[in-house]
């Protein structure tokens, strides 16, 4: 099955005058009971923040929480000690487990542009953790480059506590790339910048695409395109 879902069908949301979100999944006071999760994949929010601003404290709990930071900068704050800057290219991932705080803020004077996944852990009640990596992602060219995995099969990656990878992708104009799947597997093609053909189906910037029961996901960048990758085990993740 192939299910695409134009830029227009995200859920736009605002908040005051310093965050401008996009929700790929329910969240917060949108809620569409058929457009819930995907796999463990709970939550994908494309945000901007403004200057001199940011989500201040607040509690999570049993949830694995990705932040992909694609332009500007965030500091993060946590009560497990972490107190740092995350700049573009670089990537953190928080188990909240038991139970953990932190607020994310803006303190540049350009808006700051993030990603973020949050997943459903594959163990309950785990401890608190923070992981950050600088991977510069941003700088690859015509390679899924992968950010993020709990499979064990990738080395220099951020780790997750979900059976599940992200990838990015940054590809010139032209460019071909064949991925293996299974039919075990599922997953999400999210366009950052660009034009894209996913399977057969053109996509556009902000479109995306979700994939099941394939084997192969063949791209062609009809322009130079970039785009997240997320690939997620297909049994639903209820907890």
């Amino acid at each position: 099955m192939i299910t695409q879902i134009t830029a227009s069908e995200r859920h736009e949301a605002r908040t005051g005058d310093w965050l401008r979100s996009n929700y790929l999944f329910s969240f917060a006071d949108y809620y569409d009971p058929a457009n819930v999760q995907f796999g463990p994949l709970r939550v994908f929010n494309d945000d901007y923040v403004s200057p001199d601003s940011g989500f201040p404290t607040h509690p999570h709990s049993e949830m694995e929480i990705v932040t992909i930071v694609l332009d500007g900068e965030i500091t993060h704050t946590d009560n497990l000690g972490n107190d740092l800057v995350i700049g573009a290219g670089e990537v953190q991932r928080m188990t909240s487990g038991t139970g953990m705080t932190h607020s994310e803020a803006n303190r540049s004077d350009k808006d700051v542009h993030l990603l973020q996944l949050w997943f459903l852990p594959n163990k309950r009640r785990l401890a608190p953790s923070y992981e950050h990596m600088k991977i510069d992602f941003t700088d690859t060219k015509d390679e899924l480059v992968p950010l993020v995995t709990g499979q064990k099969v990738l080395e220099d990656v951020v780790f997750i506590n979900s059976n599940s990878t992200i990838y990015y992708g940054n590809f010139s104009q032209g460019k071909d790339l064949d991925y293996q799947t299974y039919k075990i597997r599922k997953s999400l093609i999210y366009v950052l910048d660009g034009n894209l053909i996913v399977n057969g189906v053109e996509l556009e910037q902000n479109d995306q695409i979700r994939l099941e029961d394939q084997e192969m996901i063949s791209f062609h960048a009809t322009s130079k395109a970039s785009f997240i990758l997320v690939d997620v085990p297909a049994v639903e993740a209820n907890y």
